[in-house]
């Protein structure tokens, strides 16, 4: 990885998921602590998603127009910093909407913009991204079984300060990523609303949605599901973990794959391994070796299928369109997907029952490799793969 800044990328990967790893599974215990209603935690909560809609799409704008993609992400992570010491001025329900609001709207500006750096780093090289990415899954880790170790013995106004020293470990690494060189072709300038229109490309951000909407389920009730299951909270925590330590296992031997089989070839494996997946998890959470198994495909349905869309969005958004295709696969999958998957959901657990609503996230995810299979391969074959 020679003139890689491997580690100053990685180190902003780890605090990246470690706020994440913060936020997504304890963050709701603190807001419950000062005593909000269920109902207003799952709106302060969905800010997370909903600001990932249309957030990205404007900094990535300003960042292809501009080509300062780094001085964009350590502003924003600042200013993040920044909006985030209100949670320790306030505590009413609209104070923490404002500051909640503040921090997603800032905080969702990173990662698609540090997608594009590494990618650009790592220019026809993708393949190694997941050994820069597996770093973000081992801050994911160890802040998952650390706080909820520490949470057994310390108030919940503990992890205040923890995220505190998460974001500012983002800002320092922010501090240091260098730009990366933008490529672009004179010779063939390409709009973005060119990119768009060809179907392998809407292919992808429509099972990039539905693949998202499939985990809906899964980062808002599996741990209930587990618990109604009689499982114990601690094992609940391990059962992540695991489904995250694979993760980082397949991202380790994403270079080897790629150079055997193309993105879109993997891509479409992952999604029918998600339908799988949620089936298992719907129909056989008293079964301990499937529920085993159907956490090791977290290696598949996260790991394997992140670092496939990763080289397909790198393809087919290059040059200044690098930034907004980030942007656009991130909005799209992670704040409109992750959104409609937490709503439905919601929606379906009361009245349908826990079998019933992940069967909903299995047919979502056969939904993706449907139209996947459709579009998504047949007009691949016209453009080399960029990965290997």
């Amino acid at each position: 990885m020679q003139n890689l800044p491997y580690w100053r990328l990685s180190g902003f990967y780890f605090f990246y998921f470690a706020f994440v790893g913060a936020m997504a599974p304890y963050w709701a215990l603190y807001l419950r602590s000062l005593e909000f209603s269920a109902f207003q935690i799952g709106v302060l909560m969905s800010l997370l998603q909903v600001m990932r809609i249309f957030a990205p799409n404007i900094w990535g704008h300003i960042a292809d127009r501009s080509g300062r993609r780094v001085a964009i992400v350590q502003s924003a992570a600042l200013v993040c910093l920044v909006a985030y010491l209100g949670v320790f001025l306030g505590t009413g329900f609209w104070w923490m909407f404002l500051v909640m609001s503040l921090i997603s709207f800032f905080w969702s500006a990173s990662l698609p913009l540090v997608e594009a750096t590494t990618l650009s780093h790592l220019g026809r090289r993708t393949e190694r991204y997941g050994s820069i990415r597996l770093w973000g899954s081992v801050g994911f880790i160890l802040v998952v079984l650390g706080l909820g170790a520490m949470l057994d013995h310390l108030p919940v106004r503990s992890l205040l300060w923890v995220v505190l020293a998460l974001l500012a470990g983002i800002v320092l690494f922010a501090r240091f990523i260098p730009e990366a060189e933008i490529p672009t072709l004179e010779a063939e300038p390409v709009s973005l609303r060119s990119v768009l229109r060809r179907p392998e490309v809407a292919a992808l951000l429509a099972a990039a949605i539905l693949m998202a909407a499939a985990h809906g389920p899964y980062y808002t009730f599996f741990t209930i599901h587990l618990v109604d299951a009689g499982y114990s909270k601690t094992l609940a925590g391990w059962l992540w973990a695991l489904g995250v330590i694979c993760e980082i296992g397949v991202f380790l031997a994403m270079p080897w794959v790629f150079r055997r089989v193309r993105a879109e070839t993997v891509l479409l494996f992952t999604l029918g391994a998600a339908a799988l997946r949620f089936l298992i998890i719907a129909w056989a959470v008293d079964h301990v070796p499937l529920l085993l198994f159907a956490q090791a495909l977290h290696a598949l349905t996260f790991g394997a299928y992140h670092a496939s869309a990763m080289a397909l969005v790198h393809r087919h958004f290059w040059g200044r369109n690098q930034a907004r295709g980030q942007a656009l696969y991130n909005s799209l999958a992670f704040g409109l997907g992750g959104t409609f998957g937490s709503l439905y959901s919601g929606a379906a657990w009361d009245g349908l029952g826990a079998g019933v609503t992940f069967t909903l996230a299995a047919v979502c995810a056969a939904l993706a490799a449907g139209v996947f299979a459709w579009r998504g391969r047949a007009a691949a074959e016209a453009r080399p793969d960029s990965g290997g």
